[in-house]
């Protein structure tokens, strides 16, 4: 149970699994393929429900996904699918699931055409964090002129499951936007 009174960002504050994942996680750069398509696949797996549900499943997707390895994933078969859609650890949506393997082979497209998917993801902002100064939640935006050209071009390389909300959920998981509001600890 995490005790400390250190202010957080006020979406974080219902769970001790959320304000882990807030002080550990969430607005930290991340560089790395592996870690960057795990995100992107749970963040297409939250589309339409709370983050909560994700982070409290997240384990369940582990395990039913091969550890996010997007390259056995790319490879799931039919057989492979109807057990995931079987599977009550994970959300078992049929077009989402579905999608995960979609996206795998169009992530293992864009890693071939730039050298990784890093680098084409991060090109977006220069290779740099993106530094808002947000005072309050209010004014965390849910999509960006940018989430919308990178959800854009994400949909044209064949990606599902990629709205603007959802690449922009992404961005800030993955650090590419710090949008800690001013008076929680992490923005210090």
């Amino acid at each position: 149970m995490i005790t400390d009174d250190k202010p957080r960002c006020g979406w974080c504050t219902s769970s001790d699994l959320y304000k882990k994942y807030h002080d550990e996680e969430w607005g930290v750069p991340v560089y790395d393929d592996a870690t960057l398509f795990e995100f992107l696949l749970l963040e297409t797996f939250q589309a339409g429900l709370s983050w909560i549900t994700i982070l409290n499943k997240r384990e369940n997707f582990r395990t039913a996904f091969d550890q996010f390895d997007y390259k056995k994933i790319s490879q799931y078969t039919d057989e492979k699918i109807l057990d995931l859609l079987q599977d009550a650890g994970i959300i078992r949506n049929k077009l989402k699931v579905y999608s995960a393997v979609t996206n795998a082979q169009a992530f293992i497209k864009i890693q071939e055409e730039f050298g990784s998917f890093s680098k084409y993801i991060w090109n977006f902002t220069g290779g740099k964090p993106i530094q808002n100064n947000r005072e309050s939640l209010r004014e965390v935006p849910a999509t960006t002129p940018l989430s919308d050209a990178i959800s854009k071009d994400l949909k044209k390389r064949g990606f599902k499951f990629v709205g603007s909300t959802v690449v922009y959920a992404h961005m800030q998981a993955t650090g590419m936007v710090d949008d800690h509001v001013a008076n929680c600890w992490k923005k210090k």
